[in-house]
């Protein structure tokens, strides 16, 4: 099986759609694969995904843009999800953003030139008490400062 964010190929698509078109509720489950498989859901795709499931592309486009989590690019080799929930922001959130973004060169939901980071913003990560919080790769971290986001940041370029 290829690993996340392969190149996209139409052919794997249309065989990860295959393999799930036959579910009930199969939209969702096809999407997640796809962005499993390749990292993004390709704009090619929409008509692929319509046409096996006989919807409209303005259904298969309106689904992917209305779950922030399923992108149509691909995001860095590394994603850093920032909360942005009125707990975090309480907690001085928005100090260590303005120093990530600094740092990277980017501003939430860009990923940098070099395509290391993609940097987002999230409405809660259930990390209330341990405010300001941030997602690493899918990785929760509490009671981030702007020298626990260095550290992160650091640790994720060494490992290149």
């Amino acid at each position: 099986m290829p690993q996340k964010g392969s190149t996209w190929n139409a052919d794997r698509a249309i065989l990860r759609i295959r393999e799930l078109e036959h579910l009930p509720g199969a939209l969702l489950p096809i999407l997640h694969a796809l962005q499993e498989e390749f990292g993004y859901i390709d704009k090619a795709a929409i008509p692929l995904i319509a046409d096996a499931l006989n919807i409209s592309h303005a259904e298969v486009h309106g689904v992917i843009s209305f779950y922030r989590d399923f992108r149509d690019t691909p995001s860095g080799r590394h994603v850093l999800k920032m909360c942005r929930a009125e707990s975090c922001q309480s907690m001085g959130c928005d100090a260590t953003i303005q120093h990530v973004e600094g740092r990277l060169g980017v501003k939430l939901g860009e990923t940098t030139a070099d395509a290391s980071f993609t940097v987002e913003a999230v409405y809660c990560l259930g990390l209330c008490a341990l405010s300001p919080a941030v997602m690493l790769d899918g990785k929760p971290y509490g009671r981030v400062s702007s020298e626990i986001a260095d550290f992160l940041i650091d640790g994720m370029q060494r490992q290149k």
